[in-house]
């Protein structure tokens, strides 16, 4: 007889039953298999290259960094009158010291009308120049440290007119400054901090090595928040935006604000590589143009106005404009550079070496001069009493003119009074079909009066007017028309096909070139 007892199950097909059942009760109560909840990815995680930090650079520098509080003397206005203030039965003495209109006198130095202290203070009649005089605020701006001495470098339009200066420390300390020197024209200016310590201080980059696209980091003081940072590249080199004669600014794309002048704008290695001076804003806010005096113009004037407190440059004594490209063609240069004499001042170092009117200045001691505000720039570097090698294009070749140079600083004595030209009465007028323009003898028998002029020629684009007078042709002093003629055609016959007009009007003296082959 078969065993019907059923056989005791073994314990490895009770362990398999208790997983199985166990899956099963996980999946019931999920709905997802265990095995996929143990593997869930881990967050995403994405390994980008490091973007740059500016944070080491800002520590190191932030000390050197000032804000410059400017002070300037005003004289009080005079109060002969009655005036007293009262108020609920109160004179500004019984007010309360936090009432305010109180702290309104208080905090923008007005005397408190019907005040005790305000009849005891002196009055002075308008325009007595013996009153007394007190100092307001005035402006605000940054600066930075050049030594451990305390000279500092702002700007000259910040300190300009000022007669108190206080420099304020990164970490708030204040500290009274004196005024070493300034210059306007390149709008720089230095302080000096006498204090019984040593300043952090930066050095000035070589900024030639600085490219368009390489980072800049600005520090200063806008609107007098205090210290801030902000970060760009360089956008552009040798910015001209007719501040003056020495303009080759550097621009860059940083937020420079109000209050940012005078500031440093750094490299990453910490040395400044310009001044920040002038923003470009329709608006007064920031764009992303600013333009900052570049180191190396810096060096020289901060130098020289610690040494003497003043800037001395060479003088030429030349009115220039520059080459363009038809002028270029009608006097026979190969390219469009140099500087155009417009007219050599009377006495001066360039007049009296044999610099003339029309010569084109091409080169320096040998250096090519680019345009006429590199030749400004090149001029001011030499000290005075410097003798240079001057090179002119004349008459269709190039000659050397030795020039011992004056100082710039006793230029405005030595100017002339400026000419006004005599009103011209035409008489024979003739028309040059082909310039566009119809002329008379000068009543004073120099030039020719220029009586009419076709709007539709070239010569009225280029914004010759009636009124004005034609000096000289092709650098050939005219009387009558005929000389104009004559000129231009030996300028036919040289392969020439524009010539160059002096023109005077009540505006100065000028050159445009006209083409020869028009009508």
């Amino acid at each position: 007889m078969q065993n019907s007892k059923r056989r005791r199950p073994s314990l490895k097909t009770v362990l398999q039953t208790s997983t199985v059942a166990g899956l099963a009760a996980v999946m019931l109560s999920t709905g997802i298999p265990a095995q996929v909840v143990d593997s869930f990815a881990d967050p995403v995680k994405v390994q980008a290259p490091q973007a740059p930090s500016f944070a080491d650079v800002v520590s190191a520098v932030s000390p050197a960094v000032v804000s410059v509080r400017v002070q300037s003397e005003a004289q009080p206005v005079s109060d002969n009158s009655n005036f007293s203030f009262n108020f609920n039965g109160q004179g500004f003495d019984d007010l309360p010291d936090d009432h305010p209109l109180k702290r309104f006198f208080r905090e923008f130095g007005g005397q408190m009308p019907g005040s005790r202290d305000g009849d005891r203070a002196q009055r002075a009649p308008r325009g007595d120049d013996n009153a007394p005089h007190r100092l307001r605020p005035t402006s605000q701006g940054s600066g930075f440290f050049i030594s451990e001495d305390g000279y500092l470098v702002t700007n000259n339009h910040v300190v300009d007119d000022g007669a108190a200066f206080t420099v304020v420390m990164d970490d708030g300390t204040e500290l009274d400054a004196k005024l070493i020197g300034k210059d306007s024209r390149t709008d720089l200016a230095v302080l000096k901090v006498d204090a019984n310590r040593k300043f952090t201080y930066v050095n000035l980059a070589d900024d030639t090595k600085v490219r368009v696209g390489d980072w800049v980091v600005a520090v200063g003081n806008p609107f007098g928040l205090g210290g801030s940072v902000t970060a760009g590249i360089v956008s552009a080199r040798g910015r001209d935006i007719g501040s003056g004669p020495y303009d080759d600014y550097i621009q860059i794309d940083a937020a420079v604000n109000r209050g940012n002048s005078g500031g440093p704008a750094f490299n990453l290695e910490g040395e400044v590589i310009g001044i920040n001076t002038a923003i470009f804003s329709p608006s007064g806010g920031n764009v992303g143009i600013a333009f900052a005096i570049p180191a190396s113009v810096a060096k020289d004037v901060v130098q020289d106005l610690i040494d003497d407190g003043k800037v001395e440059r060479g003088w030429l004594g030349v009115q220039i404009q520059p080459v363009t490209k038809d002028i270029a063609e009608s006097l026979g240069l190969s390219e469009t550079q140099g500087a155009l004499v417009v007219a050599p001042q009377e006495g001066s170092p360039g007049q009296k070496a044999g610099i003339q009117q029309g010569d084109v200045i091409t080169a320096i001691n040998g250096e090519p001069i680019k345009d006429a505000r590199d030749l400004a720039r090149k001029v001011a570097a030499f000290g005075p009493d410097t003798k240079v090698e001057v090179a002119v294009w004349r008459d269709g070749k190039s000659q050397n003119i030795d020039v011992t140079l004056g100082n710039l600083a006793s230029e405005d004595a030595a100017a002339a009074e400026p000419v006004e030209p005599d009103a011209p009465v035409p008489s024979s007028e003739k028309a040059l079909s082909s310039l566009g323009i119809t002329v008379a003898p000068a009543d004073n028998g120099t030039g020719l009066a220029v009586t009419d002029v076709d709007p539709e020629s070239e010569a009225a684009s280029r914004g010759l007017r009636a009124g004005e007078k034609i000096v000289s042709v092709n650098n050939q002093s005219v009387s009558e028309a005929g000389d104009i003629e004559k000129v231009i055609e030996q300028a036919r016959k040289d392969g020439r096909t524009r010539a160059l007009f002096q023109v005077e009007s009540d505006r100065g003296s000028r050159f445009i070139a006209l083409p020869i082959n028009e009508g």
